[in-house]
């Protein structure tokens, strides 16, 4: 049997529950009206006690002291309109604050991470009666649940947008505000799994086994564009599965990408051995699109609109990667799902990783890949062996500042001064003075 709600009748008003279990409300009388405040509070005692306290309002004569007390008190009467939980994601779809995601997929994940936070609570609790001690007890659950940081603090700040946007229904701060409700990214340091890179003998493997007749996929011929595209311009799966002939440029052999994610328009030279396959893919050419059928995939959606086509693609893209011996994710202590080390994302960490071990200027792949990114940041903080090797002899004392000519002048120096002409000296003479 349900418990039911539990009302006290005080010297001066009445505390009272509107659901069980619910917060405690103050209900007194100003002015032949009768007002009623959320005590923010279900334990009867500290409700009791909270009352005592708002005494001096519902005692004072002038607008004066009432004025006094209004910080205090946060508000002498009740919102215009109270709502449960339940009825919180209609009000704000149409509140013109809410947030506008760019894509159908992130509008779901703020009804969900809401509904999932309302099921966990009760969704006929009030709205305004949400507490700081829900939010902490809902942020210790997620802990539970066998999430990432990263997705644990996307569904705080998802339900702390829905909470300031609807704040006219509110009395007090916003529950979802306190900093201790998110989690730090160093609790995951001991198991921290980070996106691998491939290595140019990877690559090649990629680019074999797409030839390999042997190895099937869907639309493997579009695949195996794309993942030119990939490599050649460092940019991310949409962009290029989605790239658009009128962004091609043989002739001047340049390609122009505006970003998906970031909207912003990049140019960049295409590769000779890109430039072949472009080529050949221009044979087939019967849209807009360079990868037609890939496109036309990816480009799918459900009955509401979201997009359901780019988890086919990318499972085919991982297809082709456990083709050459990786493994795409590995399973991670404390996590429900497996963690992506390996993926068409991949291609993007490679193509910064090379130009910085050939020197490339940051300030140029930033160019091409269009972003400020982490991963730009990454992997120009590694230089190369061959720079960490002079680091490690210089700090050992035995590092030389001579420069690789100057060594080779000393060598043919050596040489010619010495008696012994042999064929054996000649031909090391002539390696020296190569080009």
């Amino acid at each position: 049997m349900a418990e039911k709600a539990k009302t006290v009748k005080l010297d001066i008003g009445t505390i009272y529950q509107k659901t069980a279990n619910g917060a405690y409300y103050f209900r007194y009388q100003i002015n032949g009206q009768r007002k009623a405040v959320s005590l923010k509070t279900k334990n009867q005692k500290e409700a009791i006690a909270k009352a005592e306290e708002l005494l001096p309002v519902v005692n004072a004569t002038s607008t004066e002291v009432i004025s006094a007390h209004v910080k205090q008190a946060r508000g002498l009467a009740t919102r215009k309109k109270t709502l449960p939980l339940s009825k919180i994601w209609e009000v704000y779809c149409q509140h013109p604050e809410r947030a506008t995601p760019a894509t159908v997929h992130e509008h779901y994940s703020y009804a969900s991470s809401f509904k999932e936070f309302a099921d966990f609570i009760g969704s006929d609790v009030e709205f305004n009666d949400v507490s700081p001690t829900d939010t902490d007890r809902y942020s210790e659950h997620l802990k539970t649940t066998g999430i990432s940081v990263s997705t644990h603090n996307r569904k705080i700040k998802r339900i702390k947008r829905i909470f300031e946007t609807l704040k006219e229904y509110r009395d007090g701060d916003n529950p979802f505000a306190a900093a201790s409700l998110r989690r730090k990214v160093r609790e995951e340091q001991e198991h921290m799994v980070r996106r691998m890179s491939f290595t140019r003998e990877q690559e090649q493997r990629l680019l074999d086994v797409l030839e390999d007749a042997k190895y099937k996929v869907m639309n493997k011929p579009e695949v195996r564009v794309i993942y030119h595209l990939g490599m050649f311009t460092g940019q991310r799966m949409k962009d290029c599965v989605l790239l658009r002939w009128d962004k091609v440029d043989l002739n001047r052999r340049r390609i122009w990408v505006k970003q998906f994610k970031t909207g912003k328009e990049v140019t960049i030279p295409i590769a000779p051995k890109l430039l072949d396959v472009l080529k050949k893919a221009s044979a087939w050419q019967t849209n807009h699109y360079v990868c037609p059928n890939v496109a036309q995939r990816y480009n799918k959606v459900d009955k509401n609109g979201k997009n359901t086509g780019n988890n086919l693609v990318n499972i085919d893209m991982l297809r082709v990667i456990k083709w050459i011996g990786l493994e795409p994710s590995v399973e991670v202590p404390g996590r429900k799902k497996k963690v992506t080390v390996y993926g068409f994302h991949s291609l993007r960490h490679s193509f910064v990783s090379h130009c910085a071990e050939a020197g490339v200027p940051k300030a140029v792949v930033l160019s091409i890949i269009g972003t400020n990114s982490e991963i730009v940041d990454k992997h120009y903080t590694h230089i190369g062996e061959e720079a960490q090797e002079k680091a490690i002899m210089a700090i050992s004392g035995t590092y030389t500042s001579i420069s690789d000519r100057e060594r080779i002048t000393n060598a043919l120096e050596f040489i010619d001064s010495c008696n012994d002409k042999s064929d054996a000296i000649l031909y090391i003479r002539n390696i020296l003075c190569s080009n």
